[in-house]
């Protein structure tokens, strides 16, 4: 599989918004509303489009990748470089997670040179906690909202 880099439109986005995943993942689900528009089309977000020009999925760095709770609790104080990705959920559960992930994280890497990168993810997650475990990501500080427990992961950006 090989995935292409393309910068965010008003048609991704509504496509990746409308976007509905089975539970539990069904926390990840948004809504089409102005601000979650605007934030997607703020130049943060990427789409990832696979060979058949499908939309794969999409990836976002800096504040938009950091959920405001943590802001608040400190987690976020550190040098690193925050980053968020979602699947569509029409390639979710089907061993490509290694390889989506692996290709974002060489993108982030060349583009920050050495400093840390950071994930946030829902602590009901373990497929992905276990993924970013194998990716080389450990686990740094835990926080909670009124609805879920999420923890945050750090890799070192030997790069």
């Amino acid at each position: 599989m090989k995935l292409f880099i393309e910068n965010m439109n008003e048609e991704i986005a509504k496509e990746i918004l409308g976007w509905e995943y089975d539970e539990p993942y069904d926390f990840y689900n948004s809504g089409l509303t102005d601000e979650d528009m605007k934030e997607r089309l703020d130049g943060s977000y990427f789409a990832l489009l696979n060979d058949n020009k499908e939309l794969f999925g999409f990836f976002c760095t800096g504040e938009n990748a950091q959920v405001p709770v943590g802001k608040k609790n400190g987690v976020y104080s550190d040098d690193s470089v925050d980053m968020g990705l979602g699947m569509n959920p029409n390639f979710v559960g089907k061993g490509n997670g290694f390889e989506f992930c692996s290709f974002i994280l060489r993108y982030i890497e060349k583009t920050s040179k050495g400093t840390p990168i950071r994930l946030t993810v829902a602590k009901f997650n373990q497929r992905a906690i276990h993924l970013y475990e194998k990716l080389g990501f450990v686990k740094k500080d835990e926080f909670s909202t009124d609805f879920v427990e999420f923890i945050t992961m750090v890799k070192r950006n030997e790069l």
